[in-house]
């Protein structure tokens, strides 16, 4: 039997009940079922210092909104973490853009604490002396960082050895190699009148993996272009781009 290294990953929040459906379904519900994954959701306002268990306070120089006191989350972070080492990250929508291969650098640390901004942000000094990482799952702002959390956490859990149950599922999704996925099929054969490519059917391997590479291309560069910059493409790769772009109707080369 394999054997797994469990990750542990800590989120401080305001609205703990947020994560009840979403972290106890699925893969994340198997993978925490199967101790690969420890989930541990914390409540701030647990870690306030007054009796009213205050976590937002108006802003000093005056702004709109309230912003969270650096109080209740130093003591939350210290707390939980123990003195043990963990990247605190922060979800904010001035973080660097949380991409897949930020999930798969994520991965590689055996803990983690996740600190869901709200309101008009968080006092500086948690910035500057506990935050290592801020992340932002893309260019709008959400009510709170929870919704953020969790994408981080989805993300992240699949490229835990076992999580997924495919060894290699998560470095097959979509981006994985710079490109999108291509389409997929399953039975029945035919639907509606429209029937399953037949090379997918040959049961030629090496046919059916150069269809799968020919119509990642294609779709990436239909729908995501400016990922075949970065990409790793052979020349096999670059002749199918330029026929495809002679079919688009579009220059052979990239401008």
């Amino acid at each position: 039997m394999l054997e797994y290294s469990q990750m542990r990953i800590d989120i401080l929040t305001l609205f703990p009940t947020m994560f009840c459906g979403a972290l106890q379904e699925s893969i994340l519900k198997r993978a925490q079922q199967r101790g690969l994954l420890h989930l541990v959701i914390h409540q701030i306002r647990d870690y306030a210092l007054d009796r009213h268990q205050m976590t937002d306070d108006l802003p000093y120089g005056g702004g709109v909104g309230m912003i969270m006191k650096p109080e209740p989350v130093f003591r939350a972070v210290r707390t939980v973490l123990g003195g043990t080492q963990a990247p605190v990250i922060l979800l904010t929508p001035q973080g660097r853009t949380f991409t897949h291969a930020v999930a798969q650098e994520l991965a590689q640390h055996p803990r983690l604490m996740l600190i869901c901004g709200h309101y008009e942000g968080v006092d500086e000094r948690v910035r500057e002396r506990l935050i290592i990482d801020e992340l932002s799952i893309g260019d709008y702002v959400l009510t709170g960082g929870e919704l953020a959390a969790m994408v981080v956490v989805d993300a992240v859990a699949r490229f835990v050895p076992g999580v997924l149950g495919a060894a290699e599922g998560a470095h097959d999704d979509s981006y994985a190699g710079g490109l999108l996925e291509g389409p997929q099929y399953t039975r029945p054969p035919v639907f509606e009148g429209r029937q399953v490519p037949e090379v997918l059917l040959s049961g030629d391997h090496a046919r059916i993996a150069r269809w799968k590479r020919a119509m990642a291309l294609q779709r990436t560069l239909v729908r995501r272009p400016d990922l075949l910059e970065a990409a790793s493409l052979s020349a096999e790769d670059e002749a199918l781009l330029r026929e495809f772009r002679r079919t688009l109707g579009e220059p052979d080369g990239v401008e």
